[in-house]
């Protein structure tokens, strides 16, 4: 900055939170109890078998296509795909699918493979012809692969899930001003060379050309154009290949604004303070993603994840699992399924949002899209 100037917020989280030396990502465990934030897979299992189940309902609607690729964006420590492949081997389907994760960190991608195939992954050299860095096979015998981009994994139907994923990715920030409207930017504080501070731009700023619609209403923006780019790329699969994408994320409909944050320890943090010690993140905004998507698709949602979760029928879920489990865990499943649908926590900030190609359009008129049923 010294030399170049101030950054936009959205350079900021990419260097902070996926550089690949000091990036927040890249090499710490920083998911769960001992981390910064908890999801919901890390909650307990309720969350992901909803999950799974909607996912081979609706696979089954389309007519079981045969391969089917499960495709995880961002996995985490490899929860929600260890539900996904136990789910999918209980409806006797491990052996039609396969298991594909788009994951940058290289720690987190250990992690994941540890706890999907235990020790019998392998690393593809540098210079490989493959497009996967990683291959193995899962506890139920089915085929992972991991990859640095959603474009590197095999074009078949595809089952796509992101859970958590798009409010990680850097969004540019914008403030309404007399003379129109300007980009929020990070420089180095004056007062103290180790600190940094906002500032707003002169003048108008690439960013603010080419990403404000004339007729926005807000006074606050921010917009995440590499989100657009990643639903683009989702959406030309699903086109071209077949398939359904389910998105569970915090987010709102476009009425959000100043929403860029931090946590370190599971409490609020200053974004600008410490920066690669605390996640940076931001609301998704659910009609940039529908705009970005177009017509080549079918949208349903946003909708909450408790009415999601109440919809697929985790409730009678957890009543079956406590008639069954150990008393020790009866209590932690109970926390867990409150954490995840009350609306005062999980429940009504994080919402579920699905895409199916527009081909499907009248099928899915006589066969409704489960869980999204006001929608």
């Amino acid at each position: 900055m010294k030399a170049t100037g101030p950054i936009t917020v959205a350079d900021y989280m990419r260097e902070v939170l996926t550089n690949p030396v000091t990036g927040y990502y890249m090499h710490r465990d920083v998911i769960g109890d001992k981390g910064d934030f908890i999801t919901s897979p890390e909650v307990g299992q309720l969350f992901g078998e909803m999950v799974a189940i909607w996912l081979f309902s609706e696979w089954q609607k389309v007519g079981s296509p045969n391969p089917l690729q499960l495709v995880e964006l961002g996995p985490g420590r490899g929860s929600l795909s260890e539900d996904l492949l136990r789910v999918f081997a209980k409806f006797g389907a491990a052996n039609l699918v396969s298991l594909h994760l788009v994951e940058l960190s290289p720690h987190l991608g250990r992690l994941q493979a540890q706890r999907l195939c235990g020790d019998t992954t392998k690393e593809n050299e540098p210079n490989s012809v493959e497009n996967h860095y990683r291959s193995g096979t899962s506890l139920h015998g089915t085929p992972v692969f991991w990859y640095h981009r959603l474009q590197d994994v095999p074009q078949y139907f595809s089952c796509v899930v992101a859970n958590e994923f798009f409010d990680a990715l850097p969004v540019h920030k914008f403030q309404k001003t007399e003379a129109g409207w300007r980009e929020i930017l990070i420089d180095i504080d004056p007062n103290d060379e180790n600190k940094f501070k906002y500032v707003i731009s002169r003048g108008e700023t690439l960013a603010s050309r080419l990403f404000i619609k004339k007729t926005e209403c807000r006074n606050h923006l921010e917009i995440s154009p590499e989100s657009a780019v990643i639903i683009q790329h989702i959406v030309d699969r699903l086109e071209e290949d077949g398939g359904i994408a389910l998105l569970a994320d915090y987010g709102h409909n476009g009425t959000n604004t100043d929403t860029f944050r931090a946590f370190k320890r599971h409490q609020l943090w200053d974004p600008l303070v410490e920066p690669g010690t605390a996640d940076l993140t931001a609301d998704v905004d659910f009609s940039c993603l529908k705009d970005a998507a177009g017509d080549r698709v079918v949208t349903f949602g946003p909708v909450s994840q408790r009415e999601f979760l109440i919809n697929m029928g985790i409730e009678v879920r957890l009543e079956m699992l406590l008639k069954s489990c150990k008393p020790e865990l009866k209590d932690r499943l109970v926390t867990g399924y409150h954490l995840m649908v009350d609306k005062e926590k999980m429940g009504d900030r994080f919402k579920f949002f699905a895409l199916f190609p527009s081909v499907l359009k009248e099928h899915l008129k006589k066969f409704p899209v489960a869980g999204f049923h006001n929608a």
